[in-house]
């Protein structure tokens, strides 16, 4: 899956962790993919990849986040890529698709951000294994604009060792942010409204 998923990114021009819902709909055009926004929440799924009669159909919760949107339409680019001949609506909820889900992830993860380049931009930043931190984290996703969540770059951080299992799980990362950068615009605004009030 992450070899595919860098072969994509080479095909498509895709040369940095910032991976745009614009970059994701020029492929999905070029491989004939319609999206479909669905306006009503799934029970655990943000989105869906049908291939029928109709032809192929990615269907992405309308309203989510930009990062979890892009995340969502690269593991369901992978579906279309590697699982279009099965006879299921991938991202069903079933045990039996728990492997084709796993695959779609890591697709995703690596078709966003490599895991190459992540381990590099860390190093280069100084951090060695076993010692990253949120910090860290806050600082890689500033530098590089990336569009994988803080939720998947802590996840890679602890797969390739560079943090302890387990070591980010109570992480506010908005609060490190913050602790780093300092309040956002947007929250500065929103309080100087208020007490004009």
């Amino acid at each position: 899956m992450k070899e595919l998923a860098r072969g994509t990114r080479v095909k498509y021009g895709l040369t940095s962790p910032r991976v745009m819902k614009s970059d994701i709909r020029r492929i999905y055009k070029d491989l004939g993919i319609h999206i479909d926004l669905w306006n009503h929440k799934f029970k655990k799924l943000r989105g869906a990849y049908f291939n029928d009669d109709l032809g192929p159909t990615v269907v992405i919760v309308q309203g989510l986040p930009p990062d979890p949107t892009i995340f969502t339409m690269a593991h369901e680019l992978k579906h279309h890529l590697v699982d279009r001949h099965l006879p299921i609506a991938c991202c069903e909820v079933d045990p039996r698709n728990e492997m084709i889900e796993i695959g779609a992830e890591i697709f995703a993860a690596e078709f966003i951000f490599p895991e190459d380049d992540f381990a590099r931009l860390l190093s280069e930043m100084g951090v060695t294994q076993g010692n990253c931190n949120p910090a860290n984290l806050v600082r890689l996703k500033r530098q590089t604009q990336t569009t994988l969540s803080y939720a998947g770059l802590a996840k890679r951080a602890e797969f390739l060792d560079f943090a302890p299992s387990g070591s980010f799980a109570k992480v506010k990362w908005h609060k490190v942010e913050e602790e780093i950068y300092g309040e956002p615009t947007y929250k500065r605004v929103l309080r100087r409204r208020r007490s004009q009030r």
